[in-house]
C-alpha cells in the first residue's frame, strides 16, 4: 500500500488507531498504553495491511521522548537529584550489574558467547525512562519521594547506557576473542567523560542563566505563541545538541534542560504550554515500540522469552525492592520503584542494535529483546496499578496519625497553595485575616514552611481534614485546587457539615461551574469570566 505522504499517514492512521485501541483498553479497565502498543503492532511490518514508515515513526517517537523528559525535568531541581544520590547511584549500579549478570547467564544457556552475553545482559538491565515516568505521572507521584528517587535511578541508568555505547566499539574485538587496544580504549573514555563534563558545565553554569532569561524575555513580549515556541525550541534544541555534539542521550539532555528551567518562576507555565504536544508525541513512542514487535516471536521463542521475562520482571524488580529497602526507604516507595522499573525500553533497543552491528550478538537476540520489552511494557501498567492499589488498601487499614486540630477560629480555610492559592493567601495576609492552608504537595509544603503561614499537611477531601481545620468555627472556605472532582468532594463534605458556610471554588469550564454549584459551592469563579468582567469594568 503506497502513500505519497508517509508522515501524514503515520499521524492519521497511527494516532487514530492509538485512540481507538486506547479507548477500548480504558473501557476494559486497562492502561491506554496497552492500546497504543496494539496500535503499533497493527501498523507494523509483521501484520497484514498498512505498514507505517518505521524510521519516520521512530524519529517522531524521539520527539515524544524529548518532550516527556523535558516535562519531567520541570518538576525537579538539582537539589532533588542530589538528595537521592546516595541511594540512586549505588542502587542503580548494583541493580544493573546483578541483572546484566543474570541476562548473560541466559545468553550462556542459549549457547551464545561471552561477548553476546554481556551486551544481552545490559539490554535486559536498563529500564525505559518513558514508561517509568509515564506511570508516575498517571498516578500523580512525580513530585513525591518515589518520583525523585525514580528520576535519580533512571539518570544513573542512562549514564551507564551512554558509557556502554561508547565502550562497546573499542572492546568489540576483545569480546570476540581478539587483543585489547589500550590506546583506543583510553581515547574513547577520555572523549566520553570530557563531553559529559562539558555538557554538564554548560547546562548547570551557562544554561541556568541563559534558559530562564530567554523565557523571561519572551514572556514579557506578551505573545503566548512565541512563549510556547520558545519552550519547544529549548527542549528540542538542548536534547538535539546533547545527542549530536556531546554523545549524551536525548532523554537525558531533555531532562536536564527541564531541570535547569525548574528553578525559574516560569517553569509551571512552560509545563502547561508543552503538555498538549508532549502527550500526543508520547503516544507515538508506544506506537513505535509496538511496530518493532513480531508476534510470531511468542511462538518461536517461548522458553527463551520466559527466561528473559523472569530476569526483567522478577529479578530486576526484586533487586530494586531489596536495594531501596536496604537504603532505608519506606515499603511503599520500594514497591512502586520495583514495579515501575521492571521493564525495558528504548536503550535496550539501541544496545541490541549496536551489539548485532558489531557482530557480538546474533540477529535472534533482537527479537528476544523486543519481545521482552513489549511484554514487560504491557504488563507494567497492570503491575504498577496493582501495587498502587495495594499501598492504598494498606494505608487505609493502618491507623493514621491523629491530626493536630488548629486553634484558629473565625478564620478562612484555603484548600490548595498553587498559583491561585498563593494569591489568595497573600490577599488574606494583606487584610490581616487569620487563615489556614490545607495542602499535600511536597513543594507547596516547603513553600508554606518558608512563608510562615499556618497549614495542615494532607488531602482536603481526606477523613477528618476539614474537622482538624476547624470547619465549624471558620468564616469562609476557599477551594483553590484545579481538580474539579476532588474540589467537588471537598465542597460536598463542607456543605453537609456547615449549611451556612460561604464556600468559594474555582473552575475552568461551565460544566465544572455547574457541578460545583450543584454540590453546594456558594460562588464558583471561572477565570475567563472574571477576566471579561474586569475588562468590562474598565470600560468608560
Amino acid at each position: 500500500m503506497a502513500h505519497d505522504s508517509p508522515l501524514i499517514a503515520i499521524l492519521v492512521i497511527g494516532l487514530g488507531l492509538a485512540f481507538v485501541f486506547g479507548t477500548i483498553a480504558n473501557r476494559l479497565k486497562l492502561s491506554p498504553l496497552v492500546g497504543y502498543l496494539i496500535a503499533g503492532i497493527a501498523i507494523g511490518p509483521f501484520t497484514p495491511g498498512f505498514v507505517a514508515d518505521r524510521s519516520l515513526t521512530l524519529e517522531l517517537a524521539d520527539v515524544g521522548v524529548i518532550l516527556l523528559m523535558f516535562g519531567v525535568g520541570l518538576h525537579f531541581s538539582p537539589r532533588d537529584l542530589m538528595s537521592v544520590r546516595r541511594t540512586a547511584l549505588p542502587g542503580a549500579v548494583l541493580q544493573v550489574l546483578i541483572v546484566a549478570s543474570a541476562g548473560a547467564y541466559v545468553a550462556h544457556v542459549l549457547g551464545w558467547p561471552l561477548g553476546a552475553g554481556i551486551v544481552f545482559g545490559l539490554a535486559l538491565a536498563i529500564a525505559s525512562t518513558v514508561v517509568m515516568m509515564r506511570a508516575l505521572q498517571e498516578h500523580g507521584l512525580v513530585e513525591g519521594e518515589s518520583g525523585r528517587l525514580a528520576a535519580g535511578w533512571l539518570v544513573v541508568q542512562d549514564l551507564l547506557s551512554v558509557l556502554a555505547l561508547v565502550l562497546l566499539p573499542p572492546l568489540a574485538d576483545v569480546l570476540k576473542g581478539g587483543a585489547l587496544d589500550p590506546g583506543a580504549l583510553a581515547v574513547s573514555l577520555a572523549e566520553t567523560f570530557g563531553k559529559l563534563a562539558l555538557f554538564g558545565a554548560l547546562m548547570f553554569v551557562g544554561g541556568a542563566r541563559v534558559v530562564p532569561w530567554v523565557l523571561n524575555y519572551v514572556a514579557h513580549t506578551g505573545s503566548r505563541e512565541l512563549f510556547r515556541l520558545a519552550v519547544l525550541s529549548l527542549a528540542l534544541g538542548v536534547a538535539f545538541a546533547a545527542a549530536e555534539l556531546f554523545g549524551v542521550s536525548i532523554a537525558l539532555g531533555a531532562f536536564l534542560a527541564g531541570m535547569i528551567l525548574s528553578e525559574s518562576p516560569l517553569s509551571q507555565r512552560a509545563a502547561e504550554e508543552s503538555l498538549p504536544l508532549r502527550d500526543a508525541f508520547a503516544v507515538l513512542f508506544f506506537v513505535s515500540v509496538g511496530m518493532l514487535f513480531d508476534p510470531m516471536t511468542l511462538l518461536r521463542e517461548p522458553q527463551a522469552l520466559a527466561l528473559c521475562l523472569g530476569v526483567v520482571l522478577v529479578l530486576s524488580g526484586t533487586c530494586v525492592f531489596v536495594l531501596v529497602r536496604v537504603f532505608g526507604y519506606r515499603l511503599s516507595t520500594a514497591l512502586l520503584l520495583a514495579a515501575g522499573l521492571a521493564q525495558i525500553g528504548e536503550f535496550s533497543f539501541i544496545l541490541a542494535d549496536l551489539g548485532i552491528g558489531l557482530g557480538l550478538m546474533p540477529e535472534r537476540a533482537r527479537g528476544l529483546v523486543l519481545g521482552t520489552s513489549i511484554l514487560t511494557i504491557l504488563v507494567n501498567p497492570l503491575l504498577f496499578g496493582a501495587v498502587s492499589a495495594l499501598i492504598k488498601r494498606r494505608a487505609a487499614a493502618v491507623p493514621q496519625p491523629v491530626l493536630q486540630p488548629t486553634s484558629l477560629t473565625g478564620h478562612a480555610i484555603l484548600v490548595g497553595y498553587g498559583r491561585v492559592g498563593r494569591i489568595v493567601a497573600q490577599g488574606l495576609a494583606a487584610k490581616a485575616l487569620p487563615f489556614l492552608v490545607i495542602e499535600e504537595r511536597a513543594d507547596a509544603i516547603e513553600a508554606l514552611r518558608q512563608s510562615g503561614f499556618a497549614f495542615l499537611e494532607g488531602n482536603g477531601a481526606g477523613d477528618g481534614m476539614l474537622a482538624a481545620a476547624n470547619l465549624a468555627g471558620a468564616r469562609i472556605l476557599f477551594v483553590a485546587i484545579p481538580q474539579a472532582f476532588e474540589a467537588g468532594q471537598i465542597v460536598e463534605q463542607a456543605r453537609a457539615a456547615r449549611p451556612d458556610l460561604p464556600i468559594v471554588a474555582r473552575s475552568h469550564f461551565d460544566a465544572e461551574t455547574e457541578h460545583l454549584a450543584r454540590l453546594g459551592a456558594t460562588s464558583v469563579i471561572m477565570g475567563e469570566r472574571e477576566i471579561a468582567a474586569s475588562m468590562l469594568a474598565a470600560a468608560p
